[in-house]
């Protein structure tokens, strides 16, 4: 009698097996390797801060090491310093990002479908794409009123053609017989954009805004050492110049947070709404 009710438990064994290696498993790896990657990095950081903790030359600096910089993080986030410190930075990010998004798109659309213009367009945009967004900062604090203003346009100038290229590239691998079948079918040209340029073309514009957001992002920090005093550069600036060494680490800290969590959300929207041939 014990043999038969052993026999179910022997045969459900193996079943787990494979259940583990086909659910368990893909989730944890990846955790796995973020972990270890991110601890690799702490203890590099560490190890960084002893040795500048150790030499007399250098100990002026030990508040770069983790401990002080969480500790400073802390308090930051404890003081509600944090959240001022970030929105100037997020709302700069957000108004040059629309302003490269509003012209980028239109511009990548119309060089993308039209090679007339393409052609005509190719050498100057490919030139002005080459110089710096930050080489425009003496014209820009002549053109604009405010540094908040030429803040903006510095971000634009950095994200505006990565989104004029991408959106390019997108409108590029439509198929030509799309657009024929739609005239065929007395589609309009507002009715084009909607239902062929735009769902095509999706992956490739988010792609471009991506790394937009990516390029706009190191840009500020640098924009933001003069002229204002609000944001997570002027803030790194005045950590520098009152000592605060450890404050200076938790805004590098926040910085990095920030950048990873808002190229996440470009990943997640690539993903959600990006459109392939294959699916």
């Amino acid at each position: 009698m014990s043999l038969v009710l052993d026999m179910p438990a022997a045969k459900s064994r193996p079943r787990l097996r494979p259940a583990l290696h086909t659910h368990l498993l893909p989730r944890l790896i990846p955790l796995g390797n973020a972990t270890l990657g991110v601890g690799l990095l702490l203890g590099l950081w560490w190890l960084g801060g002893w040795v500048i903790a150790s030499n007399p030359a250098t100990a002026n600096f030990a508040g770069f090491a983790p401990g002080p910089a969480f500790k400073s993080l802390w308090k930051l986030i404890s003081g509600g310093s944090l959240w001022s410190i970030m929105q100037p930075s997020l709302l700069r990010i957000l108004g040059g990002l629309a302003w490269a998004i509003a012209i980028g798109v239109p511009v990548g659309i119309a060089i993308g479908r039209i090679a007339a213009l393409r052609n005509l367009t190719h050498l100057p945009f490919q030139f002005l794409r080459m110089i710096s967004p930050l080489s425009w900062m003496p014209i820009a604090v002549l053109s604009f009123s405010s540094w908040e203003g030429a803040i903006v346009f510095l971000i634009f100038a950095a994200a505006v053609w990565p989104i004029t290229f991408a959106t390019a590239n997108g409108i590029r691998k439509i198929d030509p017989a799309w657009f024929k079948v739609a005239r065929n079918l007395g589609a309009r040209s507002w009715q084009m954009l909607l239902q062929i340029i735009l769902p095509a073309a999706a992956q490739d514009v988010l792609t471009g805004i991506r790394l937009a957001l990516g390029t706009a992002w190191v840009v500020l920090v640098p924009a933001e050492y003069l002229g204002v005093t609000s944001g997570l550069g002027y803030a790194i600036n005045d950590a520098r110049d009152t000592l605060e060494y450890d404050r200076l680490a938790a805004i590098v800290v926040v910085i990095g947070i920030v950048g990873f969590l808002l190229d996440w959300i470009c990943l997640t929207l690539i993903k959600r709404y990006g459109w392939s041939r294959e699916g």
